[in-house]
């Protein structure tokens, strides 16, 4: 059986303390996984627990010059998750100021199929900026689980905590696998 790679990128917000659940997913589908973390997410993750998982140490800086070799396998499909208002908004401007984001820039400019999952509140889903930053996300074939197509909804303002545990893991695991394996992205603008 061949192994396909997931790479997977965590912002720093609630869910991400639960990217195991990810990892498991995936590594039980028989896809190999390794996880970059946005500098601020180090503090929502067991990087120890991951590491443990995947085999791999999590990345969230460059790597030092001496190293010659490439790190991580190629990667067959990206999840993003969970993405932040900020994380979201930077990746949809191109912009690139940490590893991680660099990381998603360049996969998904290679056109690696990915799959970004907001944890944002209501009132940061309402604002523009961020609903021009899905839609441009959307325009170049990033599936974003947002909207009722996605079963996925922002939450009222102050009430992140309770909905950590209905994050969609699986869900996002899916639609990647689906994608890298030629099926449609979801590039609907509703959310």
């Amino acid at each position: 059986m061949t192994h396909r790679h997931l790479q997977i990128v965590v912002c720093a917000a609630g869910p991400a303390a639960d990217v195991t659940q990810l990892i498991t997913n995936a590594t039980q589908q028989s896809w190999t996984t390794a996880v970059t973390a946005t500098p601020s997410a180090l503090d929502f993750i067991d990087a120890e627990a991951i590491e443990r998982l995947t085999g791999r140490p999590v990345r969230s800086t460059y790597r030092s010059p001496d190293r010659t070799h490439r790190s991580l396998p190629v990667a067959d499909a990206l999840v993003i998750a969970p993405a932040t208002y900020n994380s979201l908004n930077k990746i949809a401007l191109g912009i690139a100021d940490n590893y991680a984001l660099t990381t998603v820039a360049e996969l998904i400019g290679r056109q690696v199929p990915t799959v970004v999952v907001p944890f944002v509140n209501a009132a940061l889903a309402a604002r523009a900026p961020f609903q021009r930053a899905v839609a441009d996300l959307r325009d170049e074939r990033v599936q974003v689980f947002l909207g009722t197509d996605h079963g996925w909804e922002p939450h009222p303002a102050g009430s992140g905590s309770s909905r950590q545990r209905a994050f969609p893991w699986a869900a996002a695991l899916e639609a990647a696998i689906q994608m890298a394996s030629g099926g449609p992205a979801s590039t609907t603008n509703q959310g």
